[in-house]
């Protein structure tokens, strides 16, 4: 077991941190703002590496009396504290305000206000160190200053340079008026009576003595950036969301603010917005996470999974490469900018996941039902193509149809799905399952991504290359339901092992299956019925592993917790297959959940009944706000709503199953096609307004199994060709 398996999970965080994020980069601190090189984790980050690792803010020799701290924005936040009075009591009349941003680098705007009638003088000293360890090291606790870290003054500015990996990493910090020294940044101030004393410090990432693009400067206000501009118009574009249920109304809102503050951008097409995994320690483009939280957040903004898609695509595997475990057609798993990030992952791109290749063809197959514009899908599928060839040539790596992982090296994940710890996969007993491993859910995804080539070859008019697929997916499914069905336990096995034996402990992950449509109608009652029942649903969300199998724990990571985002893709899949009490007890549940977080719904959390404790039970380092946690209130609303468009047919789906308790529901400015939409709905009525010209609303749910043309007979859903 190396140590990048066994620290798949976030790094603990202090209590009381604060965390303001913008794009890839992120800075946690304190409650004061400070950051001390003692505190472990805590920084400033760019491009992965630490450019602030000690930040400590003394006034008179003295630190701040913590009065508070807000983050009224992610790339925000603003400390309150009382400075030391003369006998070092906290009873002094000087208020410190430290307003924060950050982005390519740091800008700390430092207000003194006096409240006395006299003037106060006062030395002002800002500590500063800048380890550039990278992400990797400081998560895992092995960050320290290097020893060949050089500290010079010049230019009025503290430069911290180090070398790493072949490349010069640097920080260098200034402010106007700052006495500048090896070891920071001092001011002797002389604050008026009722007065007060402001000055702006700035910290500038640098690569090999090369400031980025954009960085902080005197000469342009913090609120004018670029990540500013572009979180503004997101707020500006989301939609609009009103529900009588105050409890909801704050869950969507925060889910929607949370998405946008987790978009990064290709700075070679700054057009495009992908979404990050999570805050703080994932603020990277992860294949699988980003594929689901786009797709679950399709009614927030379906332009996010495109630049997702579009992203994942100019970085989709051109060669064999063991070391990154990159193959022709496959979609990385992590992409990664630090200077050492070659060394954990065996490339700046990781290519270990068995997941993602699938769920990329899957997630355009869904764009093309969502109304997406030819000129975004059209691109795309050759991309879904040479998909589909890796999960031919590469994925199915012994020729029987299944799609299995086994790491190429000593370095790389062991297990890679979802449940990516390295003790993720295992048998009823306890047994961990040895790879080779076909899971279950991938076959779902590879399922889906058939199923999504067939349609996306409609759409363009090709039958004979929609039939092709429509059977490799009718192939699929057979073969599946007969290899992974465990007939004396009623549900399916978690995964084949090297053997061909089916690992057979009850999981979330057949809910996937559920949700991809590939499980027999005949075996999805008895899906549904383990699944809701005591040992898996906890009444707040569903066991990532029953309660009932050897190897659970409910404070594992993932061996018995429950993670937000597989249990709304468990109330899809119950939702998909008719169940619908089931998949409304399911979603009220985790809607419960969010109101004790705050109505920002973790990475995940324990697994204790609902009947053991009053609230759930926090996981010590769930990320929050974490993409596809923050993307699952989403999902879970357009299950609830029984929204479903599909423009290759010519229709949108509106079937309301809300509970009668959350009132009044309704979103505007939802994007479909060109168009703006706005939806009503209230119990199981609902209605639409602003449809694209065309499309047909049915008040019925979408037909099961969705596609293909059996299920969706021509004469009720006319063929829309091209």
């Amino acid at each position: 077991m190396t140590a990048w398996n066994a620290d798949t999970e976030a790094a603990a965080s202090e209590s009381g941190s604060v965390t303001v994020v913008e794009g890839s980069s992120f800075c946690i601190s304190s409650g004061t703002g400070d950051i001390s090189a003692d505190s472990g984790t805590y920084g400033a980050f760019f491009q992965d590496t630490r450019i602030v690792s000690h930040w400590i803010l003394r006034i008179n020799g003295s630190l701040r009396e913590p009065l508070g701290a807000q983050r009224p924005k992610p790339f925000e936040a603003v400390f309150v504290g009382r400075a030391k009075g003369s006998r070092r009591q906290f009873d002094g009349p000087l208020v410190v305000r430290q307003h924060r941003h950050v982005g390519p680098g740091l800008q700390d705007d430092i207000t003194l206000e006096n409240y006395s009638a006299e003037p106060v003088e006062c030395e002002v000293e800002l500590f500063v160190d800048a380890d550039q360890s990278d992400l990797f090291d400081v998560k895992v606790g092995r960050s320290s200053r290097q020893p060949d870290s050089v500290r010079t003054v010049r230019d009025g500015q503290l430069v911290i340079e180090s070398a790493r990996n072949g490349q010069r990493r640097g920080t260098a910090v200034r402010a106007r008026g700052a006495d500048v020294t090896t070891e920071g940044l001092r001011f002797h101030v002389t604050v008026p009576p009722r007065g007060k004393w402001a000055t702006s410090v700035i910290v500038v990432p640098l690569i090999n003595g090369e400031a980025p693009a954009g960085a902080f400067s005197e000469d342009g206000l913090p609120h004018h950036r670029e990540g500013v501009r572009r979180h503004r118009n997101w707020e500006q574009k989301v939609p609009v969301i009103t529900v009588a249920d105050a409890n909801l109304q704050n869950v969507l809102n925060r889910s929607q603010s949370d998405l946008g503050s987790l978009r990064i951008f290709d700075p070679h097409h700054p057009e495009r917005a992908a979404v990050a995994a999570g805050a703080p320690w994932f603020m990277a483009l992860f294949g699988r996470d980003s594929i689901l939280a786009s797709y679950m957040s399709l009614m927030v903004d379906p332009t996010l999974a495109a630049g997702t898609l579009q992203t994942l695509a100019g970085l989709q595997g051109t060669k064999v490469d063991q070391d990154s475990e990159e193959e022709p057609g496959r979609i990385p798993h992590e992409v990664r900018l630090g200077v050492t990030a070659g060394l954990a992952l065996g490339g700046t791109a990781y290519y270990g996941t068995a997941d993602a290749t699938p769920l990329f063809a899957a997630l355009v197959g869904e764009l093309s039902r969502w109304g997406l514009s030819r000129d975004i899908v059209k691109p795309l599928l050759p991309h879904v193509d040479r998909a589909l060839e890796w999960i031919e040539h590469y994925g199915d790596r012994d020729g029987d149809g299944f799609v299995e992982y086994i790491r190429p090296n000593d370095h790389g994940l062991v297990n890679q799905g979802w449940k990516d710890s390295w003790d993720g996969i295992n048998f009823a007993d306890g047994t961990m399952a040895e790879a080779p491993i076909a899971l279950c859910e991938v076959q779902a995804y590879v399922y889906g991504a058939y199923v999504g080539r067939s349609l996306l070859a409609h759409w363009s008019g090709d039958r004979a290359l929609e039939q092709h697929w429509e059977e490799r997916a009718a192939e699929l499914k057979a073969a599946f339901n007969e290899k992974f069905w465990l007939p004396d336990k009623g549900y399916f096995a978690v995964a084949l092992d090297k053997d061909k034996r089916p690992v057979d402990a009850c999981t979330s992950n057949m809910g996937h299956c559920l949700w991809m449509g590939i499980v027999d109608e005949d075996k999805a009652a008895s899906v549904v019925e383990h699944l809701m029942s005591p040992q898996m649903f906890t009444g707040w969300g569903i066991r990532t592993l029953g309660s009932d199998m050897g190897a659970y724990n409910p404070v594992s990571y993932h061996n018995g917790s429950v993670w937000p985002h597989d249990s709304a893709l468990v109330a899809t899949g119950l939702m998909r297959y008719g169940f619908v009490e089931e998949a409304r007890q399911l979603a009220t549940g985790l809607f419960d959940a969010a109101e004790y977080f705050d109505g920002r719904l973790p990475e995940l959390f324990c697994g204790f009944d609902r009947g053991e404790f009053e609230a759930p039970v926090p996981y010590p380092t769930a990320c929050s706000p974490q993409a596809w946690a923050a993307a699952a209130p989403v999902q879970l609303i357009r299950a609830l709503l029984r929204f479903d468009p599909v423009f290759t047919r010519g229709v949108v789906h509106l079937a309301p199953i809300l509970p009668e308790a959350l009132g009044d529901f309704q979103a505007a400015n939802v994007l479909l096609d060109t168009s703006r939409i706005t939806i009503r709905a209230h119990g199981t009525g609902g209605s639409i307004d602003g449809l694209p010209p065309g499309l047909k609303l049915l008040a019925e749910p979408r037909p099961p199994l969705a596609y293909p043309p059996q299920v969706y007979p021509a004469q009720v859903y006319p063929a829309q060709g091209a």
